[in-house]
């Protein structure tokens, strides 16, 4: 079977969530972002253009580390406010029936136990169309707000988060039996408690002896987004992702973290496509060349370069406004910060420079054309990289989406690229095509023996 384009649509729920500002342009509803309509129209759009999902990035903390404080995330709007990603998908599940909902939540900062339920409750809500995004935060604002005095160091939030998803397993796969429940006529019990366990995990960072408090919702785990870009995330995510986040500017990069990542799921003992990779990427199209490149002109007008300033100083942890906009910015070890400055190539880079290129083009792959073009550079992305598809990041919603389902898809769809009808079942099946359930090459699954492991 050919290998076709998975597509994400990336959001926040916020006016502002990668590109500052044009939450003013006229034809945006970002704003909306409070109402529930907002969500439903959202998502019905991106079902009529068979997007396997909606990704909805999520941050606990506010971006407070340029000028030392919140002043420009506030005046910009950059991730502040920040509602709930997790409220607004039962609601979206109701007028759609295949899009899946993956959901951000951190490691660092609630009890495994409670997300558990939260979780299953969502899977059971949408038939099983649920994923989970697994971050271990990154903002100090987030951590001091839990509190904590600090973030906790980087290497032993990977490791919190090893022993968050032995829990999650264990309560998800191991504590109830597939038929500890039953509803048959004439059945007296509902659950057999012969076949519901408690999981009695006791390690350095939690402690649970009792059993999950749903029953099996339809695929148990929810599929498994994750976004880590350093070593450790990688490995985190070769051995426990089925869907991988990144960011990569170039083809180059992105060929390299593609191979990377698969040879790292191999050593896991999984199959290297077990895992889907998907980059991000901007697109800015039209019915035109001419039509995108005036879009494109239209949407430069309304960025806000404070609001860019900020969300980058957070996401780097570095003050961007101890740099004056004509000097050169020093790279220091921070590896996000050194992958953007290599899309500058050689020359001087200035904080100007950084303005400009990444007020819209903020990560991952960027286009600007007509429907033929941007199809183009995509298949281009697709082919010569081996990356499974694309998170597809707005620059106004839903406009930038609405352009995309009008022209792009279906100049994907003519090349075969792209689905024309979704696969039937979970989003897991949907998109690996094997079930709801994880493979048992998946780390996961040496948890289902759950009652048998705890007596041997």
């Amino acid at each position: 079977m050919t290998r076709q384009i998975v597509l994400n649509a990336f959001d926040m729920n916020c006016v502002a969530h990668i590109v500052a500002g044009t939450w003013r342009h006229p034809d945006s509803q970002a704003v909306r972002y409070k109402d529930i309509d907002y969500w439903l129209d959202l998502a019905r759009l991106l079902e009529r253009g068979l997007f396997d999902g909606l990704f909805i990035a999520d941050v606990l903390g506010i971006y407070d580390v340029y000028g030392g404080g919140p002043a420009a995330a506030l005046r910009s709007g950059a991730q502040v406010p920040v509602n709930d990603p997790l409220l607004v998908v039962p609601a979206m599940a109701t007028v759609t029936d295949n899009l899946g909902f993956g959901i951000t939540a951190a490691t660092s900062f609630e009890h495994p136990y409670s997300f558990a339920r939260r979780m299953s409750t969502l899977d059971h809500l949408t038939k099983g169309r649920v994923g989970w995004n697994i971050v271990t935060g990154y903002l100090e604002s987030a951590a001091r707000n839990h509190g904590l005095d600090t973030i906790t160091p980087h290497a032993d939030r990977y490791d919190i988060a090893d022993e968050y998803t032995e829990v999650l397993y264990k309560l998800w796969e191991g504590s109830w039996e597939d038929d500890a429940v039953g509803t048959a006529p004439g059945r007296a019990a509902y659950a057999d408690p012969a076949k519901v366990h408690p999981i009695g995990h006791d390690g350095k960072h939690f402690r649970v002896p009792g059993i999950h408090l749903c029953e099996p919702s339809p695929q148990r785990t929810p599929v498994l987004y994750q976004a880590g870009a350093s070593n450790r995330g990688r490995q985190f995510g070769a051995e426990n992702a089925e869907v991988i986040f990144i960011g990569a500017p170039t083809k180059e990069l992105l060929r390299e973290a593609v191979a990377d990542i698969r040879a790292r799921a191999a050593a896991a003992g999984r199959d290297p496509y077990d895992v889907k990779i998907v980059n991000g990427h901007v697109v800015v199209t039209g019915a035109t060349e001419q039509a995108a490149q005036a879009r494109y002109d239209e949407f430069r007008r309304y960025t806000d370069p404070e609001g860019t300033l900020a969300l980058w100083s957070g996401w780097l942890g570095t003050d961007l406004s101890r740099f004056d906009l004509d000097d050169p910015v020093a790279v220091t070890d921070n590896e996000f910060l050194k992958s953007s400055v290599e899309t500058f190539g050689q020359g001087q880079w200035t904080l100007r420079d950084f303005i400009d290129s990444k007020s819209i083009d903020a990560e991952g792959g960027f286009t600007v054309g007509s429907p033929t073009k941007v199809a183009d550079e995509l298949q281009e992305w697709f082919e010569e990289t081996d990356v499974d598809g694309f998170n597809l990041t707005n620059v106004i919603t839903p406009g930038s989406f609405v352009d995309f389902v009008d022209h792009v898809v279906p100049e994907l769809q003519r090349r075969g690229l792209y689905k024309t009808s979704y696969e039937e079942g979970t989003l897991r099946n949907k998109m690996f095509g094997r079930g709801p359930r994880l493979p048992e090459s998946h780390r996961a699954a040496g948890y289902r023996d759950l009652a048998e492991s705890l007596t041997s």
